[in-house]
């Protein structure tokens, strides 16, 4: 591996271009000289170990989108992640540990590699079931495992959705006031669908209903505009453009019915939050208003979790937005959506960490949270927390009341308004978090509910620690 050359001219452009550095200002970040970036850029000069390693810390990246084409490297970012990993100690070995292990012993390390692989999946699944999630069948896991699946091998962008959506948005939307408006007469019009309002109580436990014999599409008058707007939206997604939501799934999710059907739903989403914010508008007003998620939603005529899930879809190449992660839970603590275009590992079911201020925000409801955490491997988020509250409009519906998170790599905090003020090298009011406790390696902690999958906890019958998993 000494001797191969890595060329990352463009990626390095893009990934600059995107933050709207200049040369200089990258090369301050990294630590280098501006001509090496600029050599770099040009491909007159191959990337270092050393570079590309402090390209990817800094800036929350995974190799693969930096050398997707340089299979040593590519073995090197695994090789390094296992070894981050707080089940292989704290004895870390530096690069060139690393780098000679692979030169020395490659089926070794390919072993290894594939041993963590089972071990991480072991762990996962152990804690799905001893959660007793599986109770609810099998199939239901795998149905959002595969819609999750999905977003994060596409990196959570779907370039063909978002062109329609804004080719629909400049071709029938006069003006943003009138859009929900203008997406009724689309659809009459073109799609010879009749929007129909219908009383709450006559919709049952529906809230939109689609009759494809009659062409009518009943909204329930419970929702408010926002959701309505959204809603007229999701169903042009599927009535015409059916065949390029199809088009997104592989071939493994179109031989599942269901899965694919709850895809489809979900990249119907994708569409419908891409139509009420085009992403060249959106990507641009985030940067003027420092990511303010307020400010985003009163510009946009949307609601604030709206603007969360639209935040983490940019990732458009040359024009990609801050990295971030998007986490729901009710009053359980149980995750009922989750969207992630950053390196963390989030809860795929149940509960998350209790030390996560997500939790805390149902006591101060309607009130921004900001919270630094770091995780296991030493990385760290900036988290941005909130309640948000569903359209209610009798009394025995009231209070449905959710909590939300969004996170990005704390590196980035700095560019949002929630961060302006924090030093992303300080070690104060940080929270030390896990995924939750089944997966979490952390020793005495105040909050652990049970004992973690891979490894027992110190039992001393003397002595009384701080929970009753450990001494």
């Amino acid at each position: 591996m000494a001797g191969e050359k890595v060329f990352i001219g463009s990626k390095l452009r893009e990934l600059r271009k995107g933050r709207n550095m200049t040369q200089a200002e990258l090369a301050a970040a990294l630590k280098v000289s501006a001509s090496y970036v600029n050599l770099i850029e040009r491909n007159q000069r191959s990337a270092s170990l050393k570079f590309l390693i402090t390209l990817s810390d800094s800036f929350g990246l995974d190799w693969r989108e930096l050398t997707n084409n340089d299979a040593a490297v590519l073995a090197l970012a695994d090789l390094r992640q296992i070894t981050r990993d707080p089940a292989f100690g704290d004895a870390q070995p530096d690069i060139e540990e690393l780098r000679s292990a692979l030169e020395r012993a490659p089926n070794l390390i390919n072993g290894m590699v594939n041993i963590f692989n089972a071990y991480r999946s072991y762990g996962e699944k152990l804690a799905e079931q001893n959660e007793a999630i599986a109770a609810s069948g099998d199939s239901n896991l795998s149905i959002e495992q595969g819609v999750h699946d999905l977003f994060r091998n596409h990196n959570n962008h779907f370039p063909d959705l978002e062109t329609v959506a804004e080719q629909c948005y400049v071709q029938g939307i006069p003006d943003r006031e009138e859009i929900y408006g203008a997406l009724r007469e689309h659809l009459a019009t073109n799609l010879k669908v009749a929007v129909v309002q219908v009383r709450d109580e006559d919709m049952g436990s529906s809230l939109r209903y689609f009759d494809r014999e009659k062409g009518k599409l009943l909204l329930s008058d419970g929702l408010d505009h926002n959701n309505k707007v959204f809603q007229l939206a999701h169903m042009i997604a599927h009535i015409e453009f059916s065949d390029l939501l199809n088009e997104q799934l592989s071939d493994q999710i179109r031989n599942n019915e269901q899965v694919a059907a709850r895809c489809r739903i979900e990249l119907a989403n994708y569409f419908a939050a891409a139509l009420m914010m085009p992403y060249s508008e959106f990507f641009e007003e985030a940067l003027k208003a420092k990511y303010d998620i307020e400010r985003l939603a009163a510009r946009f005529s949307v609601s604030y979790e709206q603007v969360c899930h639209r935040l983490t879809t940019l990732q458009k190449p040359g024009h990609r937005g801050i990295p971030f992660f998007f986490l729901r839970i009710d009053r359980g603590g149980n995750v009922s959506k989750r969207m992630n275009a950053t390196p963390i590992q989030l809860a795929r079911f149940g509960g998350t960490c209790p030390r996560l201020d997500i939790h805390y925000c149902f006591r101060v409801p309607g009130r921004i949270m900001t919270q630094i955490v770091e995780m296991p491997d030493h990385s760290r988020y900036l988290t941005v927390n909130r309640t948000v509250d569903r359209p209610t409009i009798r009394y025995s519906t009231e209070d449905k009341r959710l909590a939300v998170s969004l996170g990005c790599p704390v590196e980035y905090a700095p560019e949002l308004v929630y961060g302006m003020d924090i030093n992303p090298n300080s070690t104060r009011m940080i929270t030390e978090i896990g995924v939750n406790c089944r997966l979490c390696p952390r020793r005495q902690c105040e909050q652990r509910a049970h004992d973690p999958f891979y490894s027992s906890l110190r039992v001393d019958e003397d002595r009384r620690g701080i929970t009753h998993f450990e001494s």
